[in-house]
């Protein structure tokens, strides 16, 4: 049976099981579940849990700790969570409880969080190595090295504390770079969603609209299906499309603007991240057209590289030689393609990479090299594909015609033993089809 987060209690368990197998018998694993976060005064932001914490338990409630124990006979899972609390859930809504933590989620024991200073410390006694998140949270930070202070204050009297700590994501954020067929299932349905929000935008667009309108029209649609924006949308109309993180969102836009849009929801934790760049008034100029065409054939050339076996970083040279190349054929760059690419002359128009891991954090756990090489991709592996051209509106080294155009397009793509799978390939992406779709309003 799947919760309601869309992952079945038996994969929490495998999930935990296993990071446990990589830590150790000997070892012990601590992780916090994540605050609350103040919005003013006595308002707080929506609550997200921690994405390593959400990913071994599926809980959903803050003040928690889950500690886990290989080899422990009493039981490896322990929670440490709120206890039931009628008044209270009256006004925040309802606690899982020491039963529920262990009847819903599936933990082998669970105690009242007040309990936490108590119990911790004996549950440190013995174990060699702490793998755990420092520099988070500088207040659990200390605690945490409190405890163990405690456990060393009793050597005398025999007790054997941890002489080793070391961070949990070089075991956990490897792990969690392979999604199983349930994760890739929920970022189907993220990516689903972000495709309608995308065209909710599009057919609503129109000269003299303002890109916190078009903000608004996505995020319904988030919200609509259950989904929250896994992160701040970028909605910049004209010059606003050359700004990377563009957050303002609150320009105009004039007939013969182009909307870049950079918006993903996120589905039961999980990211989907899509960029489109469309013309408000739903016909590309000459210019635009070009650029938008050379954006195009790069993320083309990065999806050949998308496949088992190939470094990651090819998708990235590949995308920078097209765009490069293009460059060069438009005039905005000058002299010879390898000198370009090696002196890095493209990065006036393209400063950023072709991609990042995707999963439950947008820009997702996992690393890029491997013992200093680019690492080689596997099947489960998800990841996006984002080439751009920015051209700056005071760039007066290229012709007025090309300056204050931004483009972008980014996918999400899937690492399949066959090749790759475009999670978000239903959504218009090339000129034509956009002007098409756009048509039809």
């Amino acid at each position: 049976m799947k919760r309601l987060s869309g992952i079945t209690p038996a994969e929490y368990a495998r999930r935990r099981r296993q990071l446990m197998e990589a830590a150790g018998d000997d070892a012990i694993l601590v992780l916090p579940a994540a605050p609350e976060r103040v919005r003013s005064h006595d308002t707080f932001y929506p609550y997200r849990q921690d994405s390593d914490f959400w990913y071994l338990s599926g809980f959903q409630e803050p003040e928690a700790v889950l500690v886990l124990i290989p080899g422990r006979r009493h039981g490896e899972s322990i929670l440490f969570c709120r206890e039931r609390d009628p008044d209270r859930e009256a006004w925040d809504g309802p606690r899982a409880g020491q039963d529920g933590a262990v009847s819903r989620y599936g933990m082998d024991d669970a105690y009242p969080i007040e309990d936490l200073d108590e119990i911790l410390p004996g549950l440190l006694e013995g174990r060699s190595r702490v793998y755990y998140h420092f520099g988070r949270d500088a207040d659990f930070d200390l605690k945490l090295i409190g405890w163990v202070n405690r456990v060393r204050s009793q050597v005398r009297h025999g007790a054997q504390p941890p002489h080793e700590f070391l961070e949990l994501g070089h075991l956990l954020h490897e792990q969690r770079l392979y999604k199983s067929d349930d994760e890739i299932a929920l970022m189907q349905t993220a990516a689903d969603i972000s495709v309608r929000a995308h065209r909710a935008a599009m057919r609503v667009a129109r000269p003299g609209i303002h890109e916190y309108e078009l903000q608004a029209e996505l995020e319904r649609e988030f919200r609509a299906s259950d989904a929250w924006p896994a992160y701040n949308s970028i909605v910049g109309a004209g010059a606003n499309g050359c700004v990377l993180h563009y957050r303002d969102n609150n320009g105009g836009s004039r007939e013969g603007d182009l909307v870049l849009i950079d918006a993903g929801a996120e589905f039961r934790g999980y990211a989907s991240d899509i960029t489109r760049t469309f013309p408000v008034n739903g016909r590309f100029s000459t210019e635009q057209r070009l650029l938008h065409e050379l954006v195009l054939s790069a993320q083309a050339a990065a999806l050949e590289q998308a496949r088992p076996g190939i470094a990651y970083e090819e998708g990235h040279l590949a995308a920078v030689e097209v765009l490069t190349e293009g460059l060069l054929r438009l005039g905005l760059l000058k002299g010879d393609l390898e000198e370009n690419i090696i002196e890095r002359h493209y990065q006036r128009f393209y400063r950023h990479k072709t991609g990042h891991w995707l999963g439950l954090d947008v820009h997702d756990v996992g690393d890029y090299r491997v013992a200093g090489e680019s690492r080689l991709l596997e099947p489960g592996m998800v990841f996006t594909i984002e080439p751009g051209l920015y051209i700056s509106p005071d760039d007066r080294d290229v012709e007025p015609r090309w300056r204050g155009i931004g483009i972008r397009i980014e996918d999400d793509v899937l690492i399949t033993a066959a090749g790759h799978h475009v999670l978000t390939g239903a959504l218009e992406r090339s000129a034509e089809e956009i002007e098409a779709f756009m048509a039809r309003r």
